[in-house]
This record gives C-alpha cells, structure tokens and sequence, in this order.
C-alpha cells in the first residue's frame, strides 16, 4: 500500500470573480501544503464561480477562464506551490480538442490538473444534468476523457459531479482503469436532507469504480442555490473516512492508504463508458515511487446537523452571501408583529449582526395593540434598527382620490407599505427583504407591489408550517454563539409572534383561515401538488378531500403570474417556485376531479 495526503478545499467562490478565485485558489492551496498535503483538490468551476449560467455563452468569458487556469498553474509554481498538484474546476471550450459532431467553441464543464506551473491535465463533465436547477444541455457539450495521473505510486483519476450521479461514464471506466483514488469536483446545491443521499451515493460509487473516493463540494449563496458543502472521503468499500462540517468553508484534510498502481504503460486508449459512449483515458505519471511511510492526520469526520438546524443553516448563508456578494450594506423589512417577519429578521440578524437590520412598523387603522406590541418587542430583544411609519392618513389620501372598496382597498395598504420600504431602500441603499412564505406564494396570497415588493426573499421556499418550527427551534437557541447564530441572551423571537392566529390585519377581524385551509392541512397538499407533481385523481386518492383540492388547486394554478414577479429566494426543497416549477402563465389546462 501506498500513503496519500490529500486536502478537500470546501470554499466559496465568487460567480465572475476571476480575480478573487484565484487568490483564493493560491491561500488555499498554501494551507494545503503547510498542512503536509500532496494533493488538493477545488470544487467544480471554482474559478469561475457555479452556476454562470448564460455567462457562459460569451467567449469572452469562456477566454478569461483559460486564461485564468493557465495563470493560476503559473503563479501556484512562482510563490513555492508548483511542487503540490492541484485539481481545480473552471470553464474550457471544445474546441482545444476538436471532436467530430460538437460546435466549434462550444463550452466545457472542465477541470485541470495544474502541476510545476503547467496545466498537464483537462477534462470535463460527461454526463449534463438538465433536470431541476440544471439547463447544462444549455451550455455545455459533455467530455470525453477521463485522465489519470500516477501521484507518489498511486493512480488519481479524476471525475466531475454529475459523473457521479449517473450510472456509466467515469466511475466505470476508472473501475476498468484500475484507479487506486477517484477525485470529484462538485458543485451539489443542498436540499433538505440531501446529506444522507449524498453519502449512499458517494459510498456506492466507491464500490463501483473499486478505489477510494474523495468528494469536494463548493460551499456558499448564489442567488437561489444555497451548497452546503459535506464534502466526503470515503474507502474503496465504501466506509466513510472524513466528512467536512456543512455550510462553512473547511479544509479537509485526510490521510489515505491507497494501491500501489499496477498498470505499466502511460498514453492514451479507448474504453466503453457503459452508457453507449467511449471514453479515452489518458495516463500521465508526475511521481512513481510512494513515499517513504508517515504517521497519520486523525480522520476529521463532522457532527450531523438535524433537520431544522440544517435549513435554518442555509436561510442564514443565502442571506449573508446575497447581501456581500451584490455589495449591500444593510437590509430592510417591514415587521408586522406576526411569525414571517419575524423569522425574516431574526435571519437576518443572524446573517449579518442587528445593527444591519432596518425594520419599519407600519400599523394601519386595522392594525391589532398586539401586533404593534409584538413587532416592538422583537425590536428590544434583538437590537435591530426600527422605526415607526404609521400607514392610515397615506391610504386615506389614496382612496379619497381612487374610491377604492373591498379587496382594491386591502390590497392598497399592502401597496402602501411596500412603497414606502422601496422609498427607504433608495435613499439609504437597504435591500428590501420580502417576507412571505411559500404557502403564501403558492396560493396567490400575497399582494404585487406590495408584501411581495422586494430584492430578496429568505422564507420564499419555507412551507407555513416549517417557519413555526424553524421559530420554535431558533427560540430554543437562545444564548448558543455560533457562525448561523447571533447568540441574543434571550429568545429573538416573542412567543405570542409564534402562538397567535396568523393574519395580514387588512380589515376588521381579518385571519389566515378566512380565505385558506388551516396550514397543517394546507401544507401537506401542497407538498404533494407542488413538490411530487400529483394530479388532482391522484391527491384525492392520496386522501386529500375533493372539494379542497379543486380549490387549491384554483389557487396555485391562478398565481402563476404573481410568482413570475417575486423577488428570489433560497431554494431548501427539491422544488422551488422560480429555477424547479416553470409552469406557463397562459394556460388553460386544468386539473379535473376524478
């Protein structure tokens, strides 16, 4: 057997900031060697940042990429790194290997092999995903090769992503191949309880390909993905090894007994990928001799986050990245005294301290004592920035000119409202967070240009019935520090925001329940219309009773046009309104009862 230390760069990178990830490519990668590596690894496209999305079709772009990964082998070589081989994610263009039957220029998902200041090693993402968030069909044209390089005595193949998540192509032929280590770049947007899947499938693949696996995944905000990082080392047979901590960077390091390669020849042949496609290995050697035997790192393996802990997680770093990536400098939000607004705050605090939360109380005619006094009280228990703009002499004026009854007049106070956290947020640069919840956002209950008037909306994926619990949950953290927590001395959020009946107060004696199901009964329909996409025969047969699901239905398929208007929002579930469901606002087909 032969030794390999090899460290897992979980980091954050910037989409577009060449610049900034390249130095992070060299600090990192100087951690790596003063921590004894031999081999670091980065995330998918971490030169560029993931997703770019139609960036991508500017051969300028693609042009600042290959140049960047050319630089970036320069410069590790010139500051003392050339020594430590570095695998790291960018985007290349096919047509530095011309294929018979793809585009000239089109672009790849690649990763590079950078080496003594030379890039010795390209290859790209064979399979494309184009489901969910995915439109990589869009942009990419798929690889082709699969390089292995013999590293200390050992042979590194190297994979990207969506290989992984695809039987055939790499992970087969790295089998045939005789790998001793499979790296894989990833950029793996998190999803609830994507963690356990995500090591079956990382133990699995080990099995398949016969040599140890070693997963390295971007970490971080970008726009409505969030990634959580969990990157993996796990053994040939599968057994976990090492496991970063989730939504934080982290250099994982990890020791590895590995195989001793066998195979004799260097060059270049043809194998079946097993999914009807040939893909050429390419073998290089950059050191035959193993090392001379050293004691071992102790394996880090991180704590498991529960459910809650792990979606109020990525609330907070969706919120924090959005904020410093488009370089805002505080947030805004109207607070009402109920639970959305009160959760938003407390994410954002959370995110980015209270004294960078504005809030601003807008009571109306038809505004509760209560609620006044709720919205205040979260504003002592945080510390947040407040201020009160009471709303009823402005919709006055509006409808002593418009005469507006009904719902025009509800509607008006919410307009009323989102007009003036607009016109804050010009004059003194906030972000304007939106407040809504899925539930809401599902059934068209929420008023445009008004409580959906925003830039940002951290609770826009959250089910009505998660945001009490995430509130429960954050209330029992109370005095707990951490990077996702403030440490307030006492419960941010007050009970009777969490325990009241929920309502917008835009008439007399107005609730929730007034024009929508209780949320519990609310909520588990949505998920089975929304999320699994079940028919209306099929939900009835689910158990849903016929009348509520026609009329959900109604709704959901009704709101289309207002959720093409609202602001983005972190995606925490499988299907998101905005990058996963992408209905037709004209439409006329219409589910029918069975």
């Amino acid at each position: 057997m032969a030794q390999l230390r090899i460290a897992l760069a979980q980091t954050n990178p910037a989409v577009g900031d060449l610049t900034a990830n390249a130095d992070k490519l060299v600090e990192w990668t100087r951690r790596a060697a003063d921590r004894g590596a031999h081999l670091a690894v980065f995330t998918e496209m971490f030169l560029t940042g993931y997703p770019v999305e139609d960036l991508v079709l500017r051969n300028s772009f693609v042009e600042a990429s290959i140049a960047a990964v050319e630089a970036a082998a320069r410069r590790l070589a010139e500051e003392g790194l050339g020594e430590i081989p570095v695998v790291v994610g960018y985007v290349d263009r096919a047509d530095r290997a011309p294929r018979v039957g793809q585009p000239k220029g089109a672009p790849l998902d690649a990763a590079a092999l950078l080496y003594r200041g030379q890039v010795v090693a390209r290859t790209a993402k064979h399979h494309l995903p184009n489901y969910g968030v995915f439109d990589e069909y869009r942009y990419f044209v798929r690889g082709d090769r699969l390089p292995i390089f013999r590293l200390h005595g050992v042979d590194v193949a190297i994979a990207v992503c969506e290989d992984l998540w695809q039987d055939g192509g790499p992970v087969a032929v790295a089998a045939e191949a005789g790998a001793g280590l499979l790296v894989v770049p990833n950029a793996s947007p998190y999803e609830r309880e994507k963690d356990d899947v995500r090591l079956e499938l990382v133990s699995r693949r080990a099995r398949e390909a016969g040599c140890a696996l070693a997963y390295a995944n971007q970490v971080g905000g970008q726009d409505e993905l969030v990634f959580d990082g969990d990157s993996i080392v796990v053994s040939a047979s599968g057994e976990l090894v090492a496991r970063a901590a989730r939504f934080t960077e982290e250099l994982l390091v990890t020791d590895l007994d590995l195989p001793e390669a066998t195979y004799g020849g260097l060059g270049s042949f043809e194998v079946d990928a097993g999914d009807g496609t040939v893909i050429t290995v390419e073998r290089l050697e950059l050191s035959a001799r193993p090392l001379e035997p050293y004691d071992p790192e102790p394996p880090s393996v991180a704590g498991h986050l529960d459910d809650t802990a792990e979606v109020y997680s990525a609330l907070v770093l969706a919120v924090r990245d959005y904020v410093a990536k488009n370089g805002f400098r505080s947030v805004i939000l109207g607070l009402s005294g109920g639970i959305d607004s009160a959760l938003t705050a407390t994410i954002a605090s959370d995110a980015i301290g209270p004294d960078r939360v504005h809030v601003v109380l807008m009571p109306s005619r038809y505004s509760s004592d209560h609620s006044l006094g709720d919205a205040q009280e979260l504003v002592d228990r945080q510390g947040v920035n407040a201020r009160v703009v009471p709303i009823a002499a402005m919709v006055e004026a509006f409808e002593k000119e418009l005469s507006l009854t009904g719902l025009s007049e509800e509607n008006l106070q919410a307009r009323v409202r989102g007009m003036i956290l607009m016109g804050l947020s010009n004059e003194h640069g906030h972000l304007v967070l939106t407040t809504g919840n899925k539930s809401e956002l599902a059934t068209g209950y929420s008023t445009l240009y008004g409580d959906s008037a925003g830039g940002f909306a951290p609770i826009k994926d959250v089910l009505k019935t998660l945001v009490w619990e995430l509130a429960r949950w954050r209330n029992a953290q109370a005095g707990v520090e951490s990077e996702f927590l403030h440490g307030f001395a006492v419960p941010p959020i007050p009970e009777n925001s969490i325990t009241k009946e929920p309502s917008a107060e835009l008439r007399p004696g107005q609730r929730d329940t007034d024009s929508l199901p209780e949320y519990d009964v609310l909520d588990r329909l949505l998920d089975d219309y929304v999320e699994k996409d079940m028919g209306s025969a099929s939900l009835v047969a689910a158990g849903h009773d016929p009348d509520l699901v026609a009329r959900v239905i109604r709704l959901v398929d009704l709101a289309e046009y207002k959720r093409r208007q609202y602001p983005p929002g972190p995606k925490i579930t499988p299907k998101n309104f905005g990058r996963d469901r992408r209905l037709p606002i004209t439409n006329r087909w219409r589910e029918t009862a069975p």
